[in-house]
């Protein structure tokens, strides 16, 4: 029964991320990134501090800002200036489809920084993967987007995120570690406003709007995935992070009127295929080492 309620509670968080993104990709229509960005951190934000200052979680603690932690939020902070970028200039579908790759990325970093094992059948799929990035992104073809490659940049950041994540101490509320990544967002895109040299803009109803439908289903997909993954057996529950890409996709198609290709539909599938299997692969040798 707790993988059953882990697994739904991944799908609902994949769908609170992806509407996230949606409305992120819309604000990008109007605004500069920058400028949302720091609205998401600060909507977000807000949400997680009620939450920090509700629990009485020691926010100041000095286990709170370990250098660790402090890396770790610059990274979330780089991969979101480089995903909010992307979605300036890219479609949402296919945002969603090249970011997919995460997961293969962490193994190829965990392989090279951590010392994990990796077979010949995991490189395999590594490879089948990363092909199916290519079809998506079609360097040197008449199709190719060069603002496609800042979504791998935002994966590989967010990568980079999650072998962190592994060494924080347990004992640091995970509303205070959301809390610092959504205070990273709100630097970056302070950052990102001063270089660029852009002006703020006056924010209409519906951009108002569509912040908050960004801040509230974000901090919702992030609450949810915390709980799935406390709930769950991760080999139960974590294969259904790849709802994220059809709710991503059928947002972009029904709200947006993106038109994926058939060779991003490719590329989606293999990079899933690709990612479930090293995924098992992965619980199938962690079982056999034991047993």
């Amino acid at each position: 029964m707790n993988n059953v309620t882990g697994s739904l509670l991944v799908i609902a968080a994949m769908l609170g991320f992806a509407t996230a993104d949606m409305f992120m990709k819309q604000l990008t229509g109007s605004l500069h990134p920058g400028q949302v960005l720091m609205g998401l951190g600060c909507g977000s934000g807000a949400i997680f501090l009620s939450i920090v200052l509700l629990t009485r979680a020691p926010l100041f603690d000095r286990k709170n800002w370990t250098p660790l932690l402090l890396l770790r939020s610059a990274s979330e902070a780089a991969s979101g200036v480089m995903f909010t970028l992307a979605l300036s200039r890219i479609d949402l579908s296919t945002a969603a489809a090249i970011f997919q790759a995460m997961p293969l990325i962490l193994t190829l970093l965990a392989a090279m920084f951590l010392g994990e094992t990796v077979g010949w059948r995991r490189w395999s799929a590594l490879a089948i993967g990363f092909a199916g990035v290519l079809l998506i992104v079609r360097p040197g073809l008449s199709g190719f987007n060069v603002n496609a490659l800042l979504v791998l940049g935002a994966a590989t950041g967010i990568a980079i995120r999650d072998i962190l994540t592994r060494r924080i101490d347990p004992a640091v509320s995970s509303h205070v570690v959301a809390l610092q990544g959504f205070l990273g967002f709100f630097i970056a895109g302070t950052i990102l406003m001063a270089l660029s040299g852009a002006q703020f803009q006056s924010l209409s109803p519906t951009d108002l709007g569509r912040y908050a439908g960004a801040a509230l289903f974000g901090a919702a997909g992030y609450w949810a995935i915390v709980n799935a993954m406390r709930i769950g057996e991760a080999s139960a529950v974590a294969p259904f992070r790849y709802t994220r890409l059809v709710f991503a996709m059928a947002l972009g198609v029904l709200i947006l009127g993106e038109r994926p290709d058939a060779l991003t539909f490719a590329g989606s599938a293999l990079i899933v295929a690709a990612g479930l299997y090293t995924f098992l692969r992965e619980q199938k040798l962690a079982r056999d080492a034991s047993s």
